[in-house]
C-alpha cells in the first residue's frame, strides 16, 4: 500500500506540474526538464514514472479528465439526494466544462490545448475521441433518464441530442475563453438552459415525489 500510495502521489505531482505548465506558458514549453523544475524534483525521478514527453502528456490529459468526470459523479449523488430534476443535474455537469472560475478555466486550456495537438499525434487524437465519447454518452443517459421520468417526450433520440447538447456547451466554453467580458458567467449558463430547455420540457416525477417525501418529514 504504502508503495502503491507513493506512486499515485508522485504521478499526481508530476501530471499537476505538466497542467501548470501548460496554463502558463502553453503546451510547447512543457519539457522532461521543465516538468521536472515545476514538480520540485529531478529529470531522473520523472523520467522513472514517465518514460517519454508523450507519455507525460498523456497522463496528464487523463487525469484532467478524471477530475471532471469525479465533480460529475460527485454533482449527480447530491442532487440526486436533494430530490433535484435530470434537467438540473445535467445542467451543473456541464457547467464543469466551461471556463466560469480559475479551476475550470485551468482545465479548459488544458483540454484546448491537447485538442491543438492532437491534429498531429494519433495516440491524443484516440484520447480526445475516446473522453467525447464518453461525455456524450453520459449525455445522451441523461435524456434516456429524462423520458423514463417525464421530463423528455418519448421517442427522442438521445445521442442525437447529446451530440448537439455536448457541441453547444463546447461552443459555449470557447466564447467563455476567447471573451470572457462579452460573454458572463450568467448570460452563459441562462443560454445553457436555454438550449437544455428544449430537450427537457416536462416536469420530473421523481424530482416531485422526492419533494413531496421531504415537504412531509
Amino acid at each position: 500500500m504504502p508503495r502503491t500510495a507513493d506512486h499515485d502521489a508522485r504521478h499526481g505531482q508530476i501530471t499537476d506540474a505538466v497542467q501548470r505548465l501548460i496554463v502558463r506558458d502553453g503546451l510547447a514549453a512543457v519539457t522532461v526538464a521543465r516538468t521536472a523544475a515545476e514538480a520540485g524534483m529531478s529529470v531522473g525521478l520523472v523520467q522513472h514514472y514517465f518514460t517519454a514527453k508523450d507519455e507525460m502528456l498523456s497522463a496528464t490529459f487523463a487525469r484532467v479528465n478524471g477530475s471532471f468526470t469525479a465533480r460529475v459523479d460527485e454533482l449527480v449523488a447530491r442532487g440526486e439526494g436533494e430530490g433535484r430534476t435530470i434537467a438540473e443535474m445535467l445542467r451543473q455537469a456541464l457547467a464543469e466544462l466551461i471556463p466560469l472560475d480559475d479551476a475550470r478555466r485551468a482545465e479548459f486550456l488544458v483540454r484546448l490545448a491537447f485538442a491543438g495537438q492532437a491534429a498531429h499525434d494519433a495516440r491524443l487524437a484516440a484520447v480526445q475521441r475516446e473522453t467525447l465519447a464518453g461525455i456524450r454518452s453520459r449525455v445522451a443517459q441523461a435524456v434516456v433518464n429524462g423520458m423514463a421520468c417525464g421530463e423528455v417526450v418519448q421517442g427522442v433520440d438521445a445521442d442525437d441530442q447529446a451530440r448537439r447538447i455536448v457541441a453547444y456547451t463546447e461552443g459555449l466554453a470557447l466564447h467563455t475563453h476567447v471573451d470572457p467580458d462579452g460573454t458572463p458567467g450568467t448570460a452563459t449558463l441562462a443560454a445553457l438552459d436555454d438550449q437544455l430547455g428544449r430537450v427537457f420540457t416536462g416536469p420530473c416525477r421523481h424530482a416531485r415525489l422526492a419533494q413531496r417525501a421531504v415537504d412531509h418529514e
